[in-house]
This record gives structure tokens, C-alpha cells and sequence, in this order.
């Protein structure tokens, strides 16, 4: 499997396998910037998260928007639907199917 490819272009389509793997070096990565704020002490608090952690984190966006993108072109979408997580959108007014408005 080519990882650059993988986690850097925004061209072409990846099928659910390849998307999981990429998902699984985002997991791994995390678990080993973990253990490394854990050694070194750069933890901020017990509950949050260290200095690395935070860098990693910041550099992995790009890497994780590169990735969701092919994903969303194998759903023949436009990558652009990636960002749609960043609009928050109110929820529908009443009861619907899955329950009361949390806000009534």
C-alpha cells in the first residue's frame, strides 16, 4: 500500500479496507504519542491531552482530511463533504423517532 498516497493526496477513490488501515495508523500514532507524553511528563493534566500529543494532533488534520476525501469520492461525493463536520446544525424541533428534543 502506498502511504503517502494514502494519507497526502486528495485525487482518486479508496475502498472501506484502505480507509480502515488509514484510520489504524491514526490509532497507532496516537497510542505511541500517549505513552510518549506519559515517559517524558508532558502531560498538561491527567484528563487531557500533552505537549507532543497536541503537535501530532495539529499535523494530523491535514492527514485525516486527505484521507476522508477519497473516501467521500468512492461514495462518487466531492471531498468537500469532509468538512461538513465542522457545521453544527440545530436539531429538529419536538419529538422525532428517536426521542424527545433535548432542549424542551
Amino acid at each position: 500500500m502506498d502511504w503517502k498516497y494514502l494519507l497526502t493526496s486528495f485525487d482518486s477513490r479508496i475502498n472501506r479496507a484502505k480507509f480502515w488501515a488509514g484510520i489504524g495508523i491514526f490509532i497507532v500514532i496516537g497510542i505511541v504519542v500517549f505513552i510518549l507524553d506519559a515517559i517524558l511528563g508532558a502531560r498538561f493534566t491527567t484528563a487531557g491531552g500533552g505537549r507532543i500529543g497536541m503537535l501530532v494532533a495539529l499535523a494530523s488534520i491535514y492527514f485525516a482530511i486527505a484521507l476522508y476525501a477519497k473516501r467521500w469520492h468512492d461514495r462518487d461525493k466531492s471531498g468537500w463533504w469532509t468538512l461538513i463536520g465542522l457545521g453544527v446544525l440545530e436539531g429538529a424541533q419536538g419529538v422525532n423517532q428517536y426521542g424527545r428534543d433535548p432542549l424542551a
